[in-house]
């Protein structure tokens, strides 16, 4: 056998050499070179400070700063860095808390961070606290005050429109948008702020700090080379006036409903208001869960937006979009007219008509004007049976379809989150409703905005500026620019002109003649602006609602719409006014003042009555409470009975003693720095 040496083994021999080499080498650099790693095995000496960015300002149309921000300190706390004699008397005097208190934030901290990492302790330190807490900094290793910036809201309105910020949950940072995110950051949770979060938030950043012998800050770290920086939040530039919002919510005020304006050029919101309203400050600071639970459980849902939530029947505000159906169909021309005196029979039931004079639904512009119920109920039906479908079936599921496209029934897609689609009934609905056995007289309601038809008020809001537009709408939307930029790719789709079925425009110009009818000359006339011609619908809704397992018919609902000016529209509104009657005595009035203040920036001394009238009106019905104890008493009762199982181990769990508590909390912090130290 040769005894000569194989090739392969030199080839292996250099492999092993090599990697060791590199292996070596990097030990060497990582001993020697990499700051980074040394922060990591000596952070007693040296630590990682998280700085938090300013959110993004939101500024409104006329460049008016609505929330902004104002510096706070919150209190961290890493349970593993507690000394063993840690003085819990002395921090609990200079933080102004008692020890129970300290117990119970600790045991909330510990059970709610598995890993023992940095938590929040108490958050937005009161400036005595704050000095307090820096002057003996040095005795409580393990707590950190941390520098963040609160939201500030400039003005007490259009908090359903802005939001609020809050803590993240644990069940937060489980979704996929929240994977950057840790323990004690914060996010928005409602309207804007949640919305346009990414924009808003910014980018954290770290510093590293050297530590004196006392632990306290010393100053940065090899001259603060290895800092990353923060970045801050880009503002949005809103559509939102900030006076016509003010206003609006003063209008509403002692009033359950809603307002929304829209500009139809743009799609642009110029106010959005859910009655009653609240203070957004109120969701900030020590008080901001117990203010959430008191606004939760006000009947009267201030947190409940019902600009894109509350779903209505529109009542009489849909029959312009009844008569634009029928007349782009061919079931009736502009001089259709109804033979009506008081009511429709043609069904074998009697639907009343607030008209009884003869001649006043002679043709589309005079019923319209006159809002005659007999007329638009006998136009649905021409619509559903007209003679070129083949079926009430598919004449339905063509109405359905227009419907769709005026964005009724669907999601309009408005930048903030937690919007309601409303209802437009289908074949489907009323074939599983009526097995299969139905016609137009069945569903006749439907044709004056009764029935199974439910609109949200931005619906409804966006109808009109489909009207205005003569037949298309852009996506209704807040945003104008995002750090000043109108272009930003997340605002694209909302310059996205949609165009409803090619209705001539011709049609358009026979409803709009017929809607400024309505304001010149019909129910409408008290919503008459002197100078502006004003188009608009007056509705009157019927309102039931569920009790104790009866349907109590209520008061009904004031609804209106409308747009102006007629030539070259600046907005559009709806105003929905729930259990407070006729249309034209509330909600047409209140619309007519908001478009004039946005037209005229003022409202006119010969309305100034009308404005008092409607400032102080009270219109809160006492039904609202009845139904809110009934529905919250079934809650309650549900809840009661799921939780039945687990009542003693809670009450064991609450009985626990604080003193055994903080003995285990004590061993679990030795336990772990136990097993850091090998």
């Amino acid at each position: 056998m040769s005894t000569a040496a194989n090739p392969r083994q030199y080839v292996i021999s250099i492999i092993f050499i090599g990697i060791a080499s590199v292996i070596m080498l990097r030990l060497f650099f990582l001993q020697n070179f990499e700051a980074k790693y040394k922060i990591l095995a000596n952070e007693y000496a040296i630590y990682k400070k998280v700085v938090y960015p300013p959110r993004g300002a939101i500024i409104d149309r006329k460049g008016k700063t609505m929330l902004s921000n104002t510096l706070i300190f919150d209190l961290m706390v890493t349970p593993h860095n507690l000394p063993k004699n840690f003085d819990t008397m002395q921090f609990c005097k200079a933080l102004g808390i008692d020890k129970r208190t300290y117990i119970n934030i600790m045991r909330r901290v510990l059970e709610r961070n598995i890993e023992v990492r940095q938590s929040p302790f108490m958050e937005q330190l009161s400036p005595e606290q704050y000095a307090r807490f820096t002057e003996n900094a040095y005795l409580f290793n393990g707590f950190e005050p941390i520098e963040r910036n609160i939201r500030q809201y400039e003005n007490a309105s259009a908090g359903i429109v802005l939001g609020y910020i809050g803590e993240v949950s644990p069940e937060m940072l489980k979704r996929p948008r929240y994977v950057s995110y840790r323990q004690g950051d914060y996010a928005g949770l409602s309207g804007l702020e949640l919305q346009y979060e990414e924009v808003l938030r910014g980018k954290r950043g770290v510093h590293f700090q050297e530590r004196d012998k006392w632990n306290r800050p010393s100053g940065p770290y090899k001259g603060g080379v290895l800092d990353s920086q923060e970045v801050s939040g880009r503002s949005l530039d809103l559509y939102l006036d900030a006076d016509l919002q003010a206003y609006a919510e003063q209008l509403m005020t002692n009033k359950i409903g809603s307002v929304v304006a829209i500009d139809p050029q743009t799609g642009g919101i110029l106010c959005m208001v859910s009655s009653p309203t609240y203070d957004p400050n109120l969701l900030r600071g020590h008080d901001r869960a117990k203010n959430y639970s008191m606004l939760y459980h006000t009947p009267t849902r201030p947190l409940f937006n019902r600009a894109i939530q509350a779903k209505y029947p529109p009542g009489s505000t849909i029959k312009p979009f009844t008569g634009l159906v029928g007349l782009s169909v061919g079931a009736i021309t502009p001089s259709y007219g109804y033979p009506c005196r008081g009511s429709y029979n043609a069904c074998k039931r009697s639907i009343a008509c607030e008209h009884k004079d003869a001649g006043h639904a002679a043709n589309f512009r005079l019923a319209l004007a006159h809002s005659c119920n007999a007329f638009f109920c006998h136009v649905f039906r021409l619509t559903v049976d007209y003679k070129d479908f083949n079926s009430v079936k598919e004449g339905l599921q063509t109405w359905h379809n227009y419907y769709n496209n005026f964005s009724f029934g669907r999601l309009t897609g408005v930048d903030i989150p937690f919007e309601n689609g409303g209802e437009v009934p289908d074949s489907f609905l009323y074939n599983k409703m009526y097995h299969n056995s139905w016609n137009s007289c069945t569903i006749v309601f439907v044709g004056m905005g009764q029935g199974e038809l439910l609109l949200t008020p931005l619906q409804m809001a966006n109808g009109m500026c489909i009207i205005a537009n003569k037949g298309y709408y852009f996506t209704p939307h807040f945003v104008k620019a995002i750090g000043k930029n109108e272009n930003d790719s997340l605002l694209r789709k909302y310059h996205e002109k949609h165009v409803v079925l090619n209705i001539p425009d011709s049609t358009f110009n026979i409803v709009q003649q017929a809607m400024e009818d309505v304001v010149e000359s019909g129910t409408g006339a008290g919503a008459k602006i002197e100078g502006i011609t004003v188009c608009a619908k007056t509705g009157t809704a019927e309102n039931k609602a569920p009790v104790n397992g009866e349907v109590i018919k209520m008061q009904n609902h004031s609804m209106f719409v409308a747009f102006a000016p007629r030539e070259h529209p600046r907005i559009a509104i709806a105003v929905a006014i729930e259990n407070a009657g006729f249309g034209a005595t509330w909600a047409g009035p209140i619309a007519s003042l908001l478009i004039e203040k946005y037209l005229r920036d003022s409202v006119s001394v010969k309305r100034k009555p009308l404005e008092e009238k409607m400032l102080k009106a009270n219109l809160i019905n006492k039904y609202v409470f009845t139904i809110d104890s009934a529905l919250r008493a079934h809650d309650a009762a549900v809840y009661e009975a799921r939780m039945e199982r687990k009542y003693f181990a809670d009450s064991i769990k609450r009985a626990e003693d604080s003193t055994l508590f903080l003995n285990w909390m004590e061993n679990t912090i030795e336990i772990i720095r136990s097993s850091k130290k090998k």
